[in-house]
């Protein structure tokens, strides 16, 4: 139904914007020490990389790998697709997909929970921050069951689970990375020109919007929809970056939101990888909630420290 395809790239946008906040306090920050044709040429060009490239070849190229037989255009518009033999093979493969998503979005919202500063927004948060030395265990012991019972059901989704882990701790080694480069370049400890600057935006901007890329498809499969509402969502997070930043900066708790959204479309998807099959439109919905809620956090807290 149409109300279901908007309500789909609504919730895309609206989850790439969210998630990608860190990424744009990063880009504006870069972006202050670097001159008035680089910044033009990031914003212009760079949106067109951060849309084509990374947010409509990388999503691609993820579902292809999972169905190699169908050639990338067949991929790529595969839900509109008439050729049963096309739609069945993207169906049969999405448990191997969507199992990978939801280990990867799992260990992102633990990683958030244990190990990263963060302010405080649920009763239990300071506790588990103080536990962080038992991430490692928690995770551990999560793919074990995870891939256990996959197992059970097939290799390939259980295999999944596993690539999931994996490419987990390779992105959150380029993230740290990115935060270490960003606080020389604001300390002035290293020196970049500004092609040397706009190279490693393009390449932070990869490598953050892997989890939106990636939660995604708790969405839909539909390549084209992903394309439209991550592209909106980077849009609209480049506006950020050059506008409004210091104020989206002031609501403290969004971080808490968008993580908890992602714990939400990671179980999701590992339930939707074990045949439990959860309607299109509860990914938005919960979205949506998650994050107004602890948007409506935020600003009961600025109200607060108005009135002080």
């Amino acid at each position: 139904m149409v109300w279901e395809l908007v309500l789909v790239v609504l919730g895309l946008v609206f989850f790439e914007t969210i998630t990608s906040i860190d990424n744009a306090i990063i880009n504006a920050e870069v972006l202050s020490k670097m001159g008035e044709k680089a910044r033009k040429w990031f914003l212009f060009w760079g949106l067109l990389i951060a849309v084509f490239l990374v947010r409509g070849l990388l999503p691609s190229l993820m579902l292809w790998a999972t169905n190699p037989s169908l050639s990338i255009v067949e991929v790529f518009f595969a839900t509109l697709n008439s050729d049963p033999a096309i739609v069945s093979a993207i169906e049969s493969t999405a448990p191997v997909l969507q199992m990978l998503g939801g280990v990867f979005m799992l260990f992102l919202f633990l990683h958030w929970l244990f190990l990263e500063p963060k302010s405080y927004g649920l009763h239990g948060e300071r506790f588990l921050h103080r536990q962080g030395i038992w991430f490692y265990a928690v995770v551990s012991i999560l793919l074990t069951i995870i891939a256990w019972f996959a197992g059970q059901k097939s290799f390939l989704i259980a295999f999944g689970a596993v690539i999931g882990s994996s490419l987990f701790f390779i992105t959150h080694g380029f993230k740290q990375n990115a935060e270490q480069k960003e606080k020389e370049l604001m300390a002035g400890t290293t020196h970049m020109s500004d092609l040397s600057k706009l190279l490693y935006l393009e390449v932070i901007d990869a490598s953050f919007s892997i989890d939106g890329v990636i939660g995604a498809f708790a969405f839909t499969l539909a390549i084209p929809l992903i394309l439209i509402g991550n592209g909106i969502g980077a849009f609209v997070v480049r506006e950020l970056t050059i506008r409004n930043i210091h104020n989206i900066k002031k609501y403290i708790y969004l971080k808490n939101g968008a993580m908890y959204s992602i714990f939400f479309l990671g179980i999701i998807m590992i339930l939707d990888a074990f045949n439990f099959h959860i309607p299109s439109w509860v990914s938005p919905i919960l979205t949506f909630a998650t994050v107004g809620f602890f948007f409506w956090k935020s600003h009961v807290h600025l109200k607060a420290q108005a009135s002080v």
